[in-house]
């Protein structure tokens, strides 16, 4: 948890400071205030990189260095120094020590809700795996290893299904057995993540949304989980001809999707932008959930421009169930800030 922070030339920000608290922190200002800037702050001082932009571009224009100071809940402090000249370099400082870069066990938890991130529902399969995939490397040991050692044999056989003259079954036959073996470890891993999700998403989209809608996420597998390997190595085998003329391998975790459903009907195809977005933060607080058990504190919960498309219902509904996380919210809506949450958030007016 943040008690405050301090940016100097970081960004938009030549030297300001600002106090947070430890429930919900609404940023509210006109377009280009600065409010994603301060958003983006924070996450770099709790996760070592942005979003949206490499390290060079946060220091301010025509400035040599950047710096954010940040005092913690727990009476912790960290730093990040950020220099281009005479030399480009970033230094982290936590509790008067100094690292390059931060590994996760240095990190502060943080879950982000931006606006492309609703994209999630009605983009393409690979968003809905990346989802599944990024959450298990955090929550999950061994998980990123596994990840990366899949797509490096599947990197391998696509090679080989690429090359002038045709794979023989002979060629392709090791890669077929590590594919294999590794993908099941993939698809258990994301179908019990699912379920996890599966578990609460309908329960906290009717509370989000004040509806009775019903919501499912359910993890499309090819084949069952527990027979996986066995599946996906047969049908490797006997789809050779079709991935030599594709010149890619077509099955496997790397061609699965996640599908979410309301009342029955795929999320692409049925819901509204309101709809989508309350489902989205719907995954957001299962995903901090989730990470909050994993890492054995609470994470900082990030929401750039999330006040957008929803009705007034939802967003109380939203920040009373956020009460009890530090949480960072940012809009241009200065009219309904002033009216519905003065009370109950801390206001942190930009611009």
């Amino acid at each position: 948890m943040i008690s405050d922070l301090r940016l100097q030339h970081y960004r938009s920000y030549k030297d300001e400071s600002f106090e947070f608290s430890p429930g919900v922190n609404i940023v509210v200002g006109p377009n280009a205030s600065g409010k994603t800037n301060l958003l983006e702050a924070v996450l770099v001082l709790a996760r070592g990189n942005s979003y949206r932009a490499k390290d060079g571009e946060l220091v301010q224009f025509e400035q040599p260095w950047a710096r954010l100071d940040a005092h913690l809940a727990n009476g912790g402090q960290r730093t990040l120094k950020l220099t281009l000249e005479p030399a480009a370099s970033k230094i982290y400082e936590l509790e008067g020590k100094e690292y390059k870069r931060l590994s996760l066990a240095h990190t502060l938890p943080v879950v982000l809700f931006e606006p492309n991130h609703l994209q999630l529902l009605a983009g393409s399969p690979e968003r809905r795996r990346d989802y599944l995939d990024d959450l298990l490397e955090q929550t999950t040991p061994g998980y990123g290893t596994t990840r990366r050692q899949y797509r490096r044999a599947l990197a391998q056989r696509n090679a080989l299904l690429k090359q002038s003259h045709r794979t023989s079954a002979q060629q392709v036959f090791p890669w077929n057995v590590r594919l294999s073996q590794l993908a099941g470890q993939l698809v258990r891993a994301r179908s019990a993540l699912t379920a996890r999700i599966n578990d609460e998403i309908s329960g906290l989209y009717k509370e989000l949304s004040r509806t009775k809608t019903k919501v499912i996420a359910e993890y499309q597998a090819t084949w069952p989980t527990e027979a996986y390997e066995t599946n996906l190595l047969k049908k490797l085998e006997h789809n050779l001809d079709l991935d030599n003329q594709r010149g890619f391998t077509g099955s496997g975790p790397h061609r699965e999707d996640l599908l979410v459903s309301f009342d029955g009907r795929p999320a692409q195809e049925t819901a509204s932008r309101g709809e989508t977005r309350t489902a989205v933060l719907a995954l957001k607080i299962i995903e901090l959930k989730i990470i909050e058990a994993a890492r054995e504190t609470t994470p900082l919960l990030l929401l750039d421009d999330v006040f957008s498309e929803l009705d007034g219902k939802r967003r109380h509904a939203l920040t009373d169930y956020l009460a009890p996380y530090q949480t960072f919210i940012t809009t241009t809506e200065a009219d309904i800030v002033v009216q519905h949450f003065t009370e109950t958030s801390h206001i942190i007016p930009l611009g």
